[in-house]
């Protein structure tokens, strides 16, 4: 696992505005798509997941004079590589504030790579429940060429082609207690 001291900055992609529009125009997509906000249940994937989620369906509620259901999902015991992530990974919880069966599910995510994180999100939903629709969307897609999965995102922030050296990280003032999106690699390599 790569320590955060480890990285350095190769570019600042978006900052705390253009973080704020990307969302609002993905809330006015997912409105879009889903013809308002009725049987719409935003779910986000912990950890950056959750507050974008939650930011959306404020933005939602702006748009349409109500809220949409909020959850969140915790994956870890879903992963499909929990023997690397240690002998006793975190687990927090897995929140659904109400039933997931006939709605409208819009997975919320920071960052799309190889789709392995969605890949476990989606079994974890599934336990729960038989959903009519789920869409997702993601702040960032680094792009197909990374794809491992067959999963592609319906709504997108801002599509960033990148290396697999590279590595993009989120960060929100909830969880960071800064806002912006830059383009890192590890210390040593290309800068």
């Amino acid at each position: 696992m790569t320590q955060e001291h480890d990285l350095v900055e190769k570019a600042r992609i978006m900052d705390a505005a253009r973080i704020n529009r990307a969302l609002s125009r993905l809330a006015s997509e997912i409105v879009e798509e889903n013809q308002g906000a009725n049987d719409l249940y935003l779910v986000g994937i912990r950890r950056r997941g959750v507050p974008l989620a939650e930011r959306i369906a404020k933005k939602i509620g702006e748009l349409e004079g109500r809220i949409p259901l909020l959850g969140s999902l915790d994956i870890t015991l879903y992963r499909d590589d929990l023997s690397t992530v240690g002998a006793s990974p975190i687990v927090n919880r897995t929140e659904l504030e109400a039933s997931i069966e006939n709605k409208n599910i819009v997975l919320v995510d920071d960052v799309l790579y190889t789709g392995r994180t969605i890949r476990a999100a989606l079994d974890q939903l599934m336990d729960f429940g038989r959903p009519r629709k789920v869409r997702l969307a993601v702040l960032i897609d680094r792009g197909r060429e990374h794809r491992e999965l067959p999963i592609q995102a319906d709504f997108i922030g801002k599509t960033v082609p990148t290396k697999r050296s590279e590595i993009i990280k989120v960060m929100l003032k909830e969880i960071d207690g800064e806002e912006a999106v830059g383009i890192f690699v590890r210390a040593g390599e290309e800068a």
